[in-house]
């Protein structure tokens, strides 16, 4: 959290890597302390988004939650929405899932309350949800078992951050906290460069911190991807928290190919295939070119410097003067509860 949270307002929460709950009680501190939230309009489903040049705005079409409509002008405009489907989150198509006998959740429509107490759960997947679902289920539940078609690169790391405690006691308050941010960009981006300068290198480096943290229970087919650190995805598990699960024996890995359900379970066969959400999805992924600025290297301070200094204009690009602005107007819908709201 200290390279993800703002660089204006220090993180002060002891965890280095945070809970939700952390992380959204420093959003709401910093939007009530900054009166952020007279500016913010929730529970609006953005239906469309045009670029008006008569006027250089936005124009945002929204529907909200009482099925009113709403037309946004904005000078600026801002996609955070990732690659999900929020409304019909994606699919596997398990083969035979409608014959199992017991209870089913999908992370994205996850109850309130899921009592585990004194069960034996089955985690498919083993990506970053998956990752975090097991060793919090592992306190409660009988056993849980992350079920993978392929392993993940995974590595112990201090939920804490040490040098940053350090840091708070020999140096002031926002010393400290640009010291803490410096050092874990800089520790990032080396670990991100040294797996592409010398993945081998890397890989022993994560298989040595993954024998020490399991011991016997250590196999190389559950923890060894057929890919290079970082190449696809790379797991830190704070505080060693799955690891720690499954010395204990209350967490198991199981790698292998789901070929049905059945009342009771799952039926397995063998068969070994790579991460499922990155290999569906490749022939959309954007691609990058050999060159900056359109290239990806995972250097804050790269992409910083390119962010601030090269020229925007690049030859095609094409800017012109807007003409005197006027205010918004819009028409009511045919239900007649159309509203305007001026973003400027």
């Amino acid at each position: 959290m200290h390279t993800l949270g703002f660089d204006f307002e220090p993180w002060k929460h002891e965890d280095a890597i945070a809970d939700g709950h952390a992380i959204l009680d420093y959003l709401n501190r910093i939007v009530e302390e900054r009166r952020i939230s007279e500016n913010m309009h929730f529970g609006f489903e953005v239906v469309s988004a045009d670029w008006g040049s008569s006027r250089a705005r936005w124009i945002v079409t929204a529907r909200g939650e009482d099925g009113t409509s709403a037309i946004i002008a904005a000078r600026w405009l801002y996609f955070a929405i990732g690659y999900y489907d929020d409304d019909n989150p994606y699919d596997a198509g398990l083969p035979g899932l409608v014959r199992f006998g017991g209870q089913t959740v999908h992370p994205r429509f996850w109850p309130e309350y899921l009592d585990c107490q004194g069960k034996d759960v089955v985690v498919i997947g083993s990506g970053a949800t998956a990752m975090t679902i097991l060793p919090a289920m592992a306190d409660t539940a009988s056993s849980v078992t992350m079920l993978q078609r392929t392993p993940s690169w995974m590595a112990p790391g201090p939920r804490r951050d040490t040098w940053g405690k350090r840091f708070e006691r020999w140096f002031s308050e926002k010393l400290a906290y640009w010291l803490t941010r410096q050092k874990n960009i800089a520790l990032r981006s080396y670990f991100f460069g040294l797996s592409r300068r010398k993945p081998r290198v890397l890989a022993e480096k994560l298989r040595g911190l993954q024998r020490g943290a399991l011991g016997k229970s250590y196999e190389p087919r559950h923890f060894e991807p057929p890919y290079n650190p970082w190449q696809q995805r790379l797991c830190l598990m704070p505080d060693g928290n799955l690891f720690t699960a499954m010395r204990r024996g209350s967490a198991h890995i199981v790698t292998d190919r789901i070929a049905g359900f059945d009342d009771g379970g799952v039926k397995l066969q063998s068969g070994d295939y790579t991460s499922g959400y990155l290999e569906r999805a490749k022939h959309l992924m954007p691609k990058v070119a050999a060159e900056r600025p359109w290239t990806l290297r995972h250097n804050y301070r790269e992409d910083k410097r390119d962010f601030r200094q090269p020229p925007v204009a690049d030859g095609v690009l094409r800017f012109v003067h807007a003409p005197a602005q006027t205010d918004i107007s819009c028409e009511q819908d045919v239900a007649g509860n159309t509203q305007a709201i001026a973003a400027e």
